[in-house]
């Protein structure tokens, strides 16, 4: 049975608000994700992991650090 955590980490993204400035509705148009704030500070997309993995992709081409 697969662990927990690394099923976790294939299906979302959490990062800092400030890192999606601009691209959320690119993201949001280009990729079957859902995006929720996480308090004032974090986002977290959350998807498929196809879609979790081209959502990385995509956002290391816009210059995103990701975790």
């Amino acid at each position: 049975m697969p662990d927990p955590s690394s099923l976790r980490d294939s299906t979302q993204i959490v990062l800092p608000q400030e890192a999606l400035a601009g691209l959320e509705a690119q993201l949001d148009e280009e990729f079957t994700i859902t995006i929720f704030p996480e308090g004032d500070r974090y986002c977290r997309i959350i998807g498929s992991p196809v879609e979790i993995k081209e959502a990385s992709q995509f956002l290391v081409r816009q210059g995103v650090s990701l975790p």
